[in-house]
């Protein structure tokens, strides 16, 4: 084993007398480009004319010039040699957006809108539903419904909610994802003379606009949903204006808002209901303290909603959320004796 190869190789080897070890000297190709045509062939590809085009390209190109100096396979070899063969000249990166943040702390701070689609009486056909949510009630504020996606309803359904809850120039964010609709120019001018902030989501990502998106999820799997298609236009008008008065006011205790009604959020009612289920809670375990092995459900009222929360938020949330536990549990008699005074 003194050449580290088998004797069958050796056998082999020495039948056909030639050393076919990897790091054998070997003599070299008749064919291979010399260092002249290498010369040539870098000067002709670090040209403005080839210099941001593949090898595929260059060779039939200067075949069409009457020049023949390498294979496209040695110009692709002769290029990975000198690290050529990526992009050579300045392109332009993806610019990384951030996520779109908001945090509403009352209604109508920050209003979340969309289109959805509503099955039509025919295969292919559809209607569009237009819908504006306040993200800090989860109350459907304005919607409607027509035939055509288009700017100009909008445009209107904006100006008419708008002026609905008195909003004009009240610092208001309307976030949306980036449809055509929502991206009009003259849309965007509305906006603006509105006294709207427009907020949109980063381009194909479709999760960044939740509210929205988890409300048309709501109303498509509602029961009473036509999943075979809506025979009329104010058919289907009828269907939404009677399942917008269900969710506002009766169907949807989220767990997001301490589970009340978005109307009753939405108007400052929650307040009064919520202090009420701390009372009942209260007369609860003073009547029979031995259910409660610690404190009764919490019924606090959520005081901000945010938009697309970032980690670091959610991280900050959390800790607050701690320490105010804490406190209460270290401190409940001066807590109670305080809110009482204040309350």
């Amino acid at each position: 084993m003194e050449l580290e190869i088998s004797e069958r190789t050796y056998f082999r080897w020495k039948k056909s007398l030639t050393d076919k070890r990897p790091e054998a000297n070997r003599p070299e190709p008749k064919n291979k480009i010399s260092e002249a045509e290498k010369k040539e062939l870098l000067d002709i590809i670090n040209t403005p004319k080839y210099k941001d085009l593949p090898a595929s390209q260059v060779v039939p190109l200067l075949a069409d010039e009457g020049k023949y100096i390498a294979s496209e396979r040695t110009l692709y070899r002769f290029m990975k040699e000198l690290k050529l063969n990526t992009r050579r000249i300045s392109t332009k990166n993806h610019a990384k957006r951030t996520v779109t943040t908001h945090i509403a702390h009352n209604s109508n701070e920050v209003w979340s809108w969309d289109i959805t689609w509503l099955p039509g009486p025919a295969k292919g056909k559809y209607y569009k539903l237009y819908l504006i949510l306040d993200i800090f009630s989860r109350m459907i504020v304005g919607w409607e419904v027509w035939e055509e996606e288009l700017a100009e309803h909008a445009q209107v359904l904006i100006k008419r909610t708008t002026f609905k809850h008195g909003v004009l120039n009240k610092s208001l964010v309307l976030h949306s994802d980036n449809g055509s609709p929502m991206k009009a120019k003259t849309f965007q001018v509305l906006l603006e003379n509105l006294g709207i902030t427009k907020s949109y989501s980063r381009p194909r990502v479709s999760s960044d606009n939740p509210f929205s998106e988890a409300l048309f999820r709501t109303l498509k799997y509602n029961n009473n949903f036509l999943k075979t298609g809506f025979s009329t236009l104010e058919e289907a008008r009828n269907w939404v204006l009677n399942f917008v008065k269900y969710y506002n006011n009766k169907k949807s205790l989220h767990s997001g808002i301490s589970f009340v009604t978005p109307h009753s959020r939405h108007y400052g009612l929650d307040i009064e209901i919520l202090e009420n289920r701390k009372k009942v809670y209260k007369e609860a375990k003073d009547k029979n303290p031995s259910r409660w092995s610690k404190e009764t459900r919490n019924w606090n009222r959520i005081e901000s909603v945010s938009l697309n929360p970032t980690d670091e938020m959610r991280r900050n949330n959390k800790k607050i959320l701690m320490f105010y536990d804490n406190f209460i549990d270290k401190h409940r008699s001066i807590y109670l004796c305080f809110k009482g005074i204040f309350l």
